[in-house]
């Protein structure tokens, strides 16, 4: 802090003790609202001055004040609720001795009631007339004047109050993700879902292929890990004639933080029984749509400098065919899908692409790691990649005309992926079988492989439906919705690196 902000701290202090010493609580424990700002700007803010002052509406509101302007034995205050503004007038002959002597020892920031009329200023702006003025919490440290005081964008994240009294558009983007999830919630539950809750403390760290965080219960001497997917348990419920189950969770991935990742984030994952990966892409496309309409009011959104239709049909790829279509573009050759099938011509593919793939892995994942190279920015409307390699879909169901591939999609949009779903597989032997390559793969180094769950593959013994499981990135939906450029703009507190 700069000694001129100690300065204005100290005297702020200072007029907390003057304020107090008025005979006023430096912190009540309550204050009679009436109307909030917000319902005063969308009740009156198109009323004329003439009709405000014939009706003489007579309000009780509290709120930030965010301007200070003093003319002699007037005052202009701008006092917000965090989402509308509205001006109050202070004038020494409204006001009783007090109020009026509490008026000069206000400072930018603090909190306080207002009771008053409404009336319209000479310049036509819809103001409050004090009559009466409550304090209600004194701000000690000074806000920023205007939004560009604040420089260090990571201020806005790691004080994200600060960044919410400031800016008024961070706000709106929290509405909208809000919204997102009411939304999506009263879909699932027309169709006849039951909405469940899952363990976030996992014996295993299952549901998905990703780095885990590991903690221990002292109690039971186990250790345990904070779910990376909440699959699995959902999948039991199903084998248990739960027939349309989601749950919409916080998962936790101990992996890297960008634009479009963070440790910590929200999914909806759902599970319905005797439909298929088709069935969900339909699905996905009629409830993508419905969301927005429902969020925004349109099922077309501006993400960035780009203009993106939610409306269906969703074009459609299939993941080898597109990365040996592209590959072909780029080399000026012909590049083939059973070249992408051998593990040496795909590495020799990657090697002269200049895509680089981590150590020992199989075909299936060299192809996927080609494809999302080549074609993640591109993908910039609603694009449907399906027909996955079974290396990389251990939970899938293959395609009975092509064991090497599972009927599996994964939805971009903007860019980046947002959902991921699957015929789910539920034959307990080939659910083993995968799972053990898994392994296999870990002991060559993969620390995202799989772990064998053999409660899972009990739970399948019993008899588990043909069935389609999806999940949907909460985060990065309500990245489209809001026009966000990072992820950390939707999360209200995302993970920080500490400034030690």
């Amino acid at each position: 802090m700069s000694s001129n902000e100690e300065a204005q701290v100290a005297q702020r202090r200072a007029n907390l003790d003057a304020i107090m010493a008025l005979g006023c609580a430096p912190y009540p424990n309550q204050f009679p609202l009436r109307d909030t700002v917000s319902a005063l700007v969308d009740a009156h803010g198109t009323v004329d001055g003439p009709a405000l002052e014939a009706s003489r509406i007579e309000t009780v509101t509290a709120g930030r004040i965010l301007s200070i302007r003093n003319f002699g034995k007037a005052s202009f205050f701008v006092l917000s609720d965090g989402r509308s503004r509205i001006q109050v007038y202070i004038r020494q002959d409204a006001l009783s001795e007090q109020a009026y002597a509490l008026s000069r020892l206000l400072d930018f920031g603090d909190q306080i009631g207002v009771t008053g009329h409404l009336f319209r200023t000479r310049t036509n702006e819809l103001s409050i007339w004090a009559t009466d003025l409550t304090f209600l919490a004194k701000c000690f440290i000074p806000l920023p004047e205007k939004w560009h005081g604040l420089q260090d964008v990571e201020t806005r994240y790691r004080q994200r109050y600060l960044d919410l009294i400031v800016n008024p558009d961070v706000r709106r983007v929290f509405e909208i993700r809000s919204r997102t999830v009411s939304a999506i919630r009263e879909v699932l539950t027309g169709e006849g879902f039951l909405e469940v809750e899952t363990p976030m403390m996992q014996p295993i760290a299952g549901g998905a292929l990703a780095r885990p965080f590991v903690t221990h219960h002292n109690a039971l001497d186990m250790t345990l890990y904070l779910r990376i997917a909440p699959e699995l348990y959902l999948k039991r419920l199903t084998v248990g004639g739960i027939e349309r189950v989601f749950e919409i969770n916080r998962n936790f991935r101990n992996e890297g933080i960008s634009t479009q990742h963070n440790p910590e984030f929200t999914m909806l994952e759902f599970y319905w029984a005797y439909v298929d990966c088709e069935r969900l892409m339909a699905f996905t496309e009629t409830m993508l749509s419905r969301v927005a309409q429902q969020v925004v009011g349109s099922d077309e959104v501006t993400f960035g400098e780009h203009r993106i239709s939610l409306r269906a049909p969703f074009r459609r790829l299939s993941l080898r065919h597109a990365a040996a279509e592209e590959a072909s573009r780029r080399l000026g050759v012909t590049v083939t899908v059973d070249e992408l099938r051998s593990l040496d011509s795909a590495l020799a593919l990657a090697a002269r692409l200049g895509i680089p793939v981590p150590p020992g892995i199989g075909p299936g994942k060299v192809a996927t790691e080609i494809f999302e190279a080549l074609w993640e920015d591109q993908l910039i409307q609603p694009t449907f990649i399906h027909d996955f390699p079974t290396e990389v879909s251990p939970l899938s169901k293959q395609r009975p005309d092509d064991p090497d591939t599972v009927e599996r999609f994964e939805l971009y949009i903007g860019g980046f992926e947002v959902a991921n779903a699957f015929s789910e597989l539920n034959d307990p032997v080939e659910q083993r079988r995968r799972f053990e390559a898994q392994l296999a793969d870990r002991a060559r180094g993969d620390a995202e492989a799989h772990a064998m769950d053999e409660d899972y593959i009990r739970a399948l013994e019993y008899g588990m439906p043909p069935a389609g499981g999806e999940g949907i990135g909460i985060d990065r939906l309500v990245m489209i919705l809001s026009n966000s450029s990072s992820i950390r703009d939707v999360i209200l507190f995302p993970l920080m690196r500490s400034r030690d």
